[in-house]
């Protein structure tokens, strides 16, 4: 799923190249209106046919930079592989990437990163790393299986430092169209805090 959001920025080109005639695609910020321009597209768009039909836009939070924060990271050495629990029966391979501690609102926070070992397996992927959450949002105005963050290697500035953008979030596939297969959010990436930032929960038609 990750992957294809990285290929988001050259599908904003090309819409804004052949919008005329077309909606204008919504959005606050660039990653916004990226997100919606893909999930637009009904060559790639996880929607069923008839949410799609009626797709103006995905949902966010209002943005706020409260929410962009530096984050102390540890890295987990020799973590072993496990099978992450999905939606179905598949059980991919990840292993714990590091641990990344931060305030929201005064509160201290952790989760762990993970890293995909399908994805070291390819060049093009094996810097990318995987933050799955919840929070106290999480069934109410954001989706209830959890939200990701995609994070990669490069993305840490320092041995200990990660910068770590909630405003910035998506859902898992799951979260529009039940034939996926996703990842479940580990319970010990609950925030007990509610982040108001980010991608809310999709309202189906």
């Amino acid at each position: 799923m990750k992957k294809t959001l990285f290929i988001l920025a050259s599908l904003l080109i090309m819409t804004s190249c052949n919008s005329q005639g077309k909606r204008k695609i919504v959005g606050e910020t660039e990653y916004q209106k990226e997100l919606n321009s893909f999930y637009k597209d009904a060559s790639k768009s996880p929607l069923k046919k008839r949410d799609l039909k009626n797709f103006k836009g995905l949902e966010f939070f209002k943005i706020d930079s409260s929410f962009v924060v530096k984050a102390n990271f540890t890295k987990i050495e020799n973590a072993p592989t496990f099978e992450m629990a999905t939606t179905t029966d598949r059980k991919p391979l990840y292993k714990e990437f590091g641990l990344v501690n931060f305030k929201i609102n005064g509160k201290e926070c952790q989760l762990t990163i993970y890293q995909s070992q399908d994805d070291l397996r390819d060049e093009k992927y094996k810097d990318y790393l995987f933050l799955p959450f919840t929070d106290d949002t999480s069934g109410e105005e954001s989706y209830g299986g959890g939200r990701y963050m995609d994070i990669m290697t490069t993305d840490i500035i320092t041995e200990n430092t990660v910068i770590l953008n909630f405003n910035n979030t998506y859902n898992p596939y799951c979260a529009y169209n039940d034939k996926y297969s996703c990842p479940l959010t580990p319970r010990k990436n609950h925030l007990n805090v509610e982040i108001k930032a980010g991608i809310k929960v999709f309202k189906k038609h």
